[in-house]
């Protein structure tokens, strides 16, 4: 039976990206569940692939910053604009700070797919476990068993389940005795308690605030949905809440007090927010929609809760409805400089398996893309 030099579990980005980075003398082989590999790629970012972002730090992402910093000194935002660039790949720039493809997404797949023609791809096939007998891997699929020298799984979380998302990349670490954190939902709606169903009757519009959960703040859009809230900001939001309240900036670039001065019209015409939210809004706060100049200090002071509207929500839309998953295999169990496991010689966890998560905008793709990168570059040390 053929022994490959490296077996790469998953043909999502960070797999990809490994193997095709890999030297070319390495028997490389990539098992995927699906039929065609890349597949959250070509939908994401409506499928034109929201690849990195303008403004890139270890802050935006939950989990351990000292870590996440090591890795993209290795392979950085620039670096990998550089090894687009250099493929003929040139990505737009939106909102001053989302990197996407000019056109669609296949721009990507076709260097991954140009890079990895040397690799034996296994497509189709449910991975079902791990195990090392020796110094030789054995990976025993829905068709086939397969052995290698070295494992990456790059297996993701457990968000599209629709493409074939599973944990089976935390069960493979807990069979290694390998430490984790379970998977849940991040970048993703969040519901309601019954005092904010309101929110509900809003279904559709949107507009630009600040969300503030414990110490961070977020800034982007949020959109009214029916089972509760959405949008960039909540999504964003969302990485960070786990329970307990979020505070809602409804006019973070305006201050309501100063908009009503001197004003005769009433306060839903002046409030700049689409009118079935300025209603709704004063509604929730418990405020007559009469004339700025008729306001009283009290009044003022409830108004100005459109600044700090506190809650806490009911939960999250769960993993169908989530972009990413929060936790995998914890960084303390990984050596930075090469994504290897220290206390298994031969075996690596890239990507979103990997307890490090970011915000909306590109920073997990970029985090694919990095550890995928690093992790070839520690195999190729390794196999001088």
């Amino acid at each position: 039976m053929k022994i490959y030099d490296v077996l790469i579990l998953g043909a999502g980005a960070s797999g990809l990206m490994c193997a095709s980075n890999l030297k070319r003398r390495l028997s490389v082989a990539l098992v995927e569940g699906n039929s065609k590999i890349a597949q959250k790629l070509k939908i994401s970012g409506g499928g034109k692939c929201n690849i990195t972002n303008v403004h890139l730090s270890r802050d935006n992402y939950d989990g351990d910053k000292e870590f996440i910093f090591n890795v993209f000194e290795s392979f950085s935002r620039d670096d990998l604009l550089n090894y687009l660039h250099a493929n003929g790949v040139e990505p737009v720039i939106r909102k001053n700070r989302y990197y996407f493809c000019k056109e669609s997404s296949e721009e990507i797949i076709k260097i991954l797919k140009k890079a990895t023609k040397h690799v034996d791809m296994h497509l189709n096939n449910d991975i079902l476990w791990v195990k090392k007998e020796g110094n030789i891997f054995e990976i025993k699929t829905q068709t086939e068993l397969l052995r290698a020298k070295r494992v990456v799984v790059a297996t993701g979380g457990k968000s599209y389940k629709n493409l074939g998302a599973s944990d089976i990349g935390l069960e493979i670490a807990k069979s290694f005795n390998i430490k984790t954190k379970e998977f849940t939902p991040a970048l993703v709606g969040l519901s309601l308690q019954k005092e904010q169903f309101w929110m509900k009757e809003l279904s559709g519009l949107s507009c630009f605030v600040s969300i503030k959960v414990g110490e961070r703040v977020l800034k982007e859009e949020l959109l009214f949905a029916h089972k509760g809230i959405s949008g960039p900001a909540v999504l964003s939001a969302s990485l960070y809440w786990q329970k307990g309240n979020i505070a809602i900036d409804f006019l973070p670039d305006n201050d309501i007090l100063k908009l009503i001065k001197g004003s005769k019209k009433l306060l839903s015409s002046v409030i700049p927010l689409p009118k079935r939210l300025s209603k709704a809004l004063l509604e929730a706060l418990d405020l007559e929609d009469v004339e700025c100049k008729k306001i009283s200090s009290d009044m003022k002071q409830k108004l100005q809760k459109i600044h700090n509207y506190e809650f806490a929500p009911a939960g999250n839309f769960g993993f169908s409805k989530a972009e990413v998953c929060r936790g995998g295999v914890l960084s303390e169990e990984l050596n930075p400089y090469s994504m290897e496991v220290l206390d298994v010689k031969d075996l690596y966890f890239i990507g979103e398996v990997v307890d490090a998560t970011g915000e909306l905008g590109g920073y997990n793709f970029q985090w694919a893309f990095s550890s995928g990168y690093v992790c070839a570059k520690g195999i190729n040390d390794a196999t001088l």
